[in-house]
């Protein structure tokens, strides 16, 4: 891994947190939530749209790893009072469910 490298990623983990649900809604109501599948790595995911890895993301979503927030997530995550790991790649929220069981 290069330096810089390192310091992005260092850097998405540092700003990587939890967030609720009533947290997370503005950023849905405004079409930003992209949803990251429980079997990816959430900063690998992060990274990969820091680094404009462009064949990356579309691989990701193509195999259905990564859309954007629905409205059927919305009322799910509503219902179950959701909680999430979050990162900003801004203009994007990246979530993740946390297992809460």
């Amino acid at each position: 891994m290069k330096d810089n490298e390192i310091l992005t990623r260092d850097l998405l983990n540092a700003q990587t947190g939890r967030i609720t649900w009533p947290e997370l809604a503005r950023y849905f109501a405004q079409g930003r939530v992209v949803c990251v599948a429980p079997d990816q790595d959430l900063l690998d995911v992060a990274d990969s749209m820091v680094g404009d890895q462009v064949r990356a993301v579309e691989c990701l979503h193509q195999r259905g790893c990564l859309h954007r927030a629905r409205d059927d997530d919305a009322r799910r995550w509503s219902k179950d009072q959701a909680e999430f790991w979050a990162v900003v790649v801004a203009p994007w929220v990246l979530v993740q469910e946390c297992d809460t069981h």
